[in-house]
C-alpha cells in the first residue's frame, strides 16, 4: 500500500466518521469525493499498462569487455488512451546496465524510443531483459507492473590486447610429412579429392580430376605441423586466486573513463582468460594454426584451425570458461601431450606456484614439443608465493617463461622472457 493510498483512506473514514456523528452534507460529498478518486484511480490503473509495448534492439549480440553495448529501446501505445507516464525498468544481470528510462505524455497510437549505453565490463552470456514496466493513476494510489521476458541474449568477448611480441620457440619439421588431420582451411598440403559440394570455393577444383571423372571434384588439405599452437588455460580451483579489489559494478559506474584505460578485474582467472585470446588473436593473424583446451566441468577441447572463424569459437570458449575444475594444468597438459605431433608449441597459462609444472615442462620438451609457459605471479593477487622461484627453475630447462603481475601490461609482460638464456638453450 502506498502513502497517497493510506492518505486517501484516511480522509475517506475521518469523512465517514465526521458524517456519522454530524450529519452535516459537507462531510457527505467529502464522502463521495474521496470515494469517487478511490473508484477512479482504481479503473485508471487497471488500464495504465494495457496496449503499452516494450521492444529491445540491439546493434550487436557479440561484444568485446571495455566496448559500449548500444540498445534502442521502444515504448508503443497500441491503445487508443494516452497514457501519463510508463517507467521502463531494465532487469539485466549485465553489469552496469543503464536502460531504465521514465516516458511521460505517450498519445494514442504513438510511442517513444530511447537509446541506451552500457559499458561491458563482465565476460560471459546476458539476457537482455527481462524488462519490467511500471505505471499508476495521477495520483500514485494503485501502481502497476508488468514483466517482458528477456528475448534476446549477448555474448561479451573477454578483454583482448594487443600483443606485438611473444616467444614463439621454432617447430619441428618431421621429414616434411603432412599431419593426418583434415581441415576446411586451404594449407599447402592437400591430401586428396572428393566430389564437389555446395559452397565450396572455385580454388578447391581439381581441374584434372574434374576432367577425368566427368564432374567436379574439389581437393581435400590436411594441417600444416608448423603451424600448430596449443594454448592450455589453467582452470582449476584449488589455484584461482581473487584480490580483494573494487567491484566489477563499481568499473561499470566509470562509464566516461576512455576505453584504453579499461582494467582486468583482479583475479587469475580473467587475466589467464584475457591471455589465452589475446594471444590466439596474436598466432591467428599470423596463420598459425590454434588450438585451446581446458578443464573446467569436464575437459574442452578446441581442435586446432585457422582464420578468424577460428578466433570466434576460442573467444566464445573463454567466454564461458569459469575456473571451477577440479584437474591440475599439469594433469592436463601431460594427457594432451600424448595427442600433439612433435614441434607443436604449448602455451600454459597457470598461476600455480607448484613444482610440477616445471616437470610438465620437462616433459613436454622431452617429447618433441615446444613449451612456453605465462605464469601469473600468485603473490601480486593475494596468493602463495613461489612464482620467481618457479619461473626461474622453469627457465633453467630451456623453455621460455613470460611472468606476469597483477595490474601490468599485458603488451609489455608477455614479450618479456624471465631468463634470456631460456631461449638461447631453446634456439641451439
Amino acid at each position: 500500500m502506498t502513502v497517497s493510498l493510506r492518505v486517501v483512506l484516511v480522509m475517506l473514514a475521518l469523512s465517514l466518521f465526521a458524517l456519522a456523528a454530524t450529519g452535516s452534507p459537507v462531510y457527505a460529498r467529502l464522502s463521495y469525493l474521496w470515494g469517487f478518486v478511490l473508484a477512479t484511480c482504481w479503473l485508471w490503473s487497471k488500464i495504465a499498462l494495457r496496449g503499452v509495448e516494450v521492444t529491445r534492439l540491439t546493434q550487436t549480440r557479440r561484444a568485446e569487455v571495455g566496448q559500449i553495448l548500444g540498445e534502442r529501446f521502444q515504448v508503443q501505445n497500441t491503445g487508443r488512451l494516452p497514457r501519463l507516464w510508463v517507467e521502463v525498468r531494465d532487469r539485466s544481470a549485465l553489469p552496469g546496465a543503464q536502460g531504465s528510462r521514465v516516458l511521460t505524455r505517450i498519445g494514442g497510437r504513438e510511442g517513444g524510443s530511447y537509446l541506451a549505453r552500457t559499458r561491458l565490463v563482465r565476460r560471459g552470456v546476458f539476457p537482455l531483459g527481462p524488462t519490467e514496466l511500471r505505471s499508476a493513476d495521477p495520483f500514485g494510489l494503485f501502481p502497476v507492473s508488468r514483466t517482458v521476458p528477456a528475448g534476446k541474449s549477448v555474448l561479451v568477448y573477454p578483454l583482448m590486447f594487443e600483443v606485438r611480441a611473444f616467444p614463439s620457440p621454432p617447430g619441428l619439421l618431421p621429414g616434411g610429412e603432412a599431419l593426418r588431420r583434415r581441415t576446411h582451411q586451404v594449407t599447402p598440403n592437400a591430401a586428396t579429392v572428393r566430389d564437389y559440394a555446395p559452397g565450396d570455393s572455385m580454388n578447391r577444383i581439381h581441374w584434372p580430376s574434374t576432367a577425368r571423372r566427368g564432374r567436379l571434384m574439389a581437393k581435400e588439405f590436411e594441417l600444416d605441423p608448423l603451424a600448430e599452437v596449443w594454448i592450455v588455460v589453467d582452470a582449476e580451483r584449488a589455484v584461482r586466486v581473487k584480490h580483494s579489489s573494487r567491484t566489477l559494478e563499481e568499473a561499470a559506474d566509470a562509464f566516461w573513463q576512455p576505453l584504453p584505460q579499461v582494467e582486468l578485474p583482479p583475479s587469475t582467472e580473467e587475466y589467464a582468460v584475457s591471455i589465452a585470446a589475446s594471444l590466439a588473436r596474436y598466432f591467428l593473424r599470423r596463420g598459425r594454426t590454434v588450438g585451446l583446451a581446458y578443464y573446467n566441468q569436464g575437459l574442452d577441447v578446441l581442435p586446432p584451425d585457422r582464420g578468424g572463424r577460428q578466433l570466434g569459437k576460442i573467444l566464445e570458449a573463454l567466454a564461458l570458461l569459469q575456473a571451477t575444475g577440479e584437474m591440475s594444468i599439469s594433469a592436463l597438459a601431460t594427457a594432451q601431450a600424448q595427442h600433439l605431433p612433435r614441434g607443436s608449441t604449448v602455451i600454459l597459462v597457470t598461476p600455480s606456484v607448484r613444482q610440477d609444472v616445471a616437470l610438465t615442462a620437462d616433459y613436454l620438451l622431452r617429447r618433441g614439443l615446444r613449451p612456453v609457459i605465462v605464469l601469473l605471479d600468485a603473490a601480486s593477487f593475494g596468493g602463495p608465493a613461489g612464482s620467481a622461484r618457479l619461473a626461474h627453475t622453469i627457465a633453467s630447462l630451456g623453455a621460455p617463461v613470460c611472468r606476469v603481475d597483477r595490474g601490468a601490461d599485458l603488451v609489455v609482460a608477455l614479450g618479456v622472457v624471465v631468463a634470456a638464456q631460456g631461449m638461447a638453450q631453446l634456439s641451439r
